[in-house]
């Protein structure tokens, strides 16, 4: 006896990612400058962060898009419905010391807009970066942390990515301030 059951679909997340487009650089701007300012608040001087402004990251963002420094760099975007919510750029890993290959990748930037947290977005963001990264033979991925950023540590150190014992500065400052960065590395 065949029974034919018919079922409602339930709610659907309308959640995705995709490949950044040059079209995406705006809100992509949108979403780094308030990610940013907020990030880096009590870590970089006023003057600095009055430069995180939409338009300047969306012009550089159309940029890479148009002219991509390599086939691996790449822009993902996570989209609520059709709004751009978050974004993932990732490219081969540069060889700063000897426990890097030319093999690994880097995660450049991850960042969802705070109003879109929580729900899902970051994480589509890192398995779409790690599914990239594997698809263009990279066997590892690594990415740059500010050492104080306790929110970010926490969702790459859950997802596996690990402090590898490297640390760089990074000038922030006009009068050369700095902060601690610390290297996450995780195999693919």
């Amino acid at each position: 006896m065949t029974s034919h059951h018919h079922h409602e679909p339930g709610p659907l997340a309308d959640a995705s990612v995709r490949t950044g487009r040059v079209s995406d650089a705006p809100a992509v701007g949108l979403v780094q400058a308030t990610v940013w300012r907020a990030a880096f608040a009590d870590t970089v001087p006023a003057e600095v962060l009055e430069t995180f402004e939409a338009p300047a990251f969306a012009s550089v963002w159309r940029q890479s898009l148009k002219d991509p420094p390599s086939p691996l760099h790449r822009l993902l975007v996570a989209c609520a419905g059709d709004q751009v919510v978050g974004f993932a750029a990732i490219g081969p890993a540069e060889v700063t010391d000897e426990s890097v290959t030319a093999t690994d990748g880097e995660l450049a930037v991850l960042a969802v807009h705070p109003d879109a947290r929580r729900v899902g977005h970051g994480s589509r963001l890192l398995n779409a970066a790690a599914d990239t990264l594997r698809a263009g033979d990279r066997t590892a991925v690594l990415a740059w942390l500010p050492s104080l950023d306790e929110q970010s540590r926490a969702f790459t150190d859950a997802a596996g990515l690990v402090p590898d014992g490297a640390w760089r500065e990074r000038v922030v400052g006009p009068a050369g301030e700095t902060i601690r960065e610390v290297r996450v590395r995780a195999e693919l």
